[in-house]
């Protein structure tokens, strides 16, 4: 028997926007919020709190690990980390900080999405708590600094110092991040909404508790969540105003559809009882694959970076595009984890670029295959499954893109020769089958639970953020998006944080 414990909100994922909803709507001392975070906390943990020890994190203790169902035209190895830390996959990530382009915004709009337009969102980009930085001079290192220039020269796109200061449709420059350049330490959302406000005896955190089952009543409102805390005891955690659900793209869903709330037919499959039949819950699962050319340098790379992945490119080949079409990660390191499947050897020193799908038009979906919570979903990103092959085509650009620049100095100085996919592939036909079955994640799963009109079927929250159909229960992470932004995704679900906490604050009870 589940022993009631009560609070005015439940906050169910420690994570990133869930980390803004608990610190915002406890700056009121009378309202009591709970936090649900399956994880441990980051404090005093510096394994996480060290940003240039993120790739340690991949695949450890602190990551839920997903696997990619079959891909036929992709890579079925995949691997989707989703962090299990108090800050979610902010603790996780290399904290690249773009705010979403106007571009995003608009297509939310189309969506459905009213109120997200590009006007009204800028305001919660600047209440942001993260200290949101360009790279650090210290931390710039050499060969970054001569893949921006050759990549100014080969191209002729603008070189840009901050590239959260004015929208832009193409550009290269170093990344801004969520850190502290002082000592390499996270700005995440847990460090900056939650870390000086831990004393507050209205905020209670649930830490290594795992909700399992979210209850509703028969007059369809939700009023608390089922958990099992570290030690195997269960307990009701009852919201007398509302639940939020900020557990991500592949959580949130998850935790809906083994409540009884989604696709009735896939519910019924399973034997789990139908609380709400709401058919969008799982569809529409994106991301932003991205493939991966490595050379060979000429000796080792000097030893200074922020978190080995400092600068960026991007281009626009549409000039019609509202943003850009194509992006590029540069990587101070040899990133060969899925082409050495295909026989490829990692050289000892070397570098990487990642050909990336801004605007990605494969859907996919994310599905039950248990009625067990502790079974993990199975997510089907169907990857370049899009009719037209728009996303094939964009790595194979990507792939020439790179190899121009790779070749023009002052990076091709440092090169020695190109490791994979070797420079004897040059086809359109062999460097898609390469880039497939090579492309991994950035990790950014992202719309399994998007946010659309009345008129949308598969829309399974409002602009509101309520689920259709239900009270006292709003969703808060990448599940709600619409469509995939242009750019890296963390900034934008803090954003979703802080828009959901000011609707709480401004509606009072759903």
């Amino acid at each position: 028997m589940s022993v009631p414990v009560a609070f005015d909100y439940v906050v169910i994922g420690g994570g990133t926007a869930g980390s803004v909803i608990a610190s915002r709507l406890t700056e009121d001392p009378d309202v009591r919020v709970a936090v649900i975070e399956g994880g441990p906390s980051d404090v005093d943990r510096p394994e996480v709190l060290t940003l240039r020890r993120w790739l340690g994190l991949l695949g450890g203790e602190l990551d839920y690990d997903y696997p990619t169902t079959e891909q036929p035209r992709g890579n079925s190895h995949i691997r989707h980390s989703r962090a299990r830390v108090l800050g979610g996959c902010s603790s996780h990530n290399t904290l690249i900080s773009f705010k979403p382009l106007p571009g995003d915004w608009d297509e939310w709009v189309k969506a459905g999405a009213d109120g997200w337009d590009a006007a009204s969102m800028d305001p919660y980009f600047a209440r942001l708590r993260n200290n949101i930085v360009p790279v650090d001079e210290k931390d710039r290192n050499a060969i970054a600094r001569d893949f921006v220039e050759a990549a100014q020269a080969a191209l002729g796109v603008p070189r840009v110092e901050g590239f959260n200061k004015e929208p832009f449709h193409e550009g290269v420059g170093f990344f801004d991040l969520a850190y502290h350049p002082e000592d390499n330490k996270r700005s995440s959302a847990s460090v900056a909404y939650l870390h000086p406000f831990l004393d507050r005896p209205n905020l209670h955190l649930m830490l290594e508790t795992w909700a399992y089952r979210i209850e509703v009543d028969e007059s369809g409102r939700a009023t608390g969540v089922r958990v099992r805390t570290k030690d195997g005891a269960e307990l009701l955690v009852e919201a007398g105003r509302e639940v939020l659900v900020c557990a991500g793209a592949v959580d949130t869903p998850r935790l809906l559809l083994h409540s009884g709330i989604g696709p009735r037919r896939d519910l019924e499959a399973l034997g789990i009882p139908v609380v709400h039949d709401l058919p969008g819950v799982g569809e529409n699962l994106l991301d932003h694959p991205e493939s991966v050319i490595v050379w060979e340098t000429d000796g080792p790379i000097p030893e200074n970076s922020a978190m080995d992945s400092d600068a960026g490119l991007f281009v626009r080949r549409d000039p019609d595009a509202q943003g850009p079409d194509l992006m590029f990660h540069f990587y101070q390191i040899p990133f060969t984890d899925h082409p050495e499947r295909l026989g490829y050897e990692k050289p000892e020193h070397g570098v990487s670029m990642t050909p990336n799908i801004p605007k990605p038009r494969s859907r996919g979906r994310l599905y039950l295959t248990s009625a067990d919570p502790s079974v993990k979903p199975a997510l089907d990103f169907r990857y370049f499954t899009d009719e037209e092959d728009y996303d094939g085509r964009t790595l194979v650009d990507g792939i020439r893109i790179a190899r121009e620049v790779a070749k023009t100095d002052p990076l091709a100085g440092w090169l020695k020769r190109e490791v994979c996919p070797g420079p004897e592939v040059t086809s359109d036909e062999q460097l898609s089958e390469y880039a497939r079955k090579v492309a991994h994640t950035v990790y950014h799963p992202a719309g399994t639970c998007r946010m659309g009109a009345v008129s949308d079927d598969l829309a399974v929250v409002g602009p509101d953020l309520r689920i259709r159909g239900l009270e006292g229960i709003r969703i808060a992470d990448a599940s709600v998006f619409p469509t995939m932004p242009a750019v890296n995704p963390m900034i934008g679900v803090l954003m979703v944080g802080e828009k959901c906490a000011e609707l709480l604050v401004a509606g009072g009870e759903a």
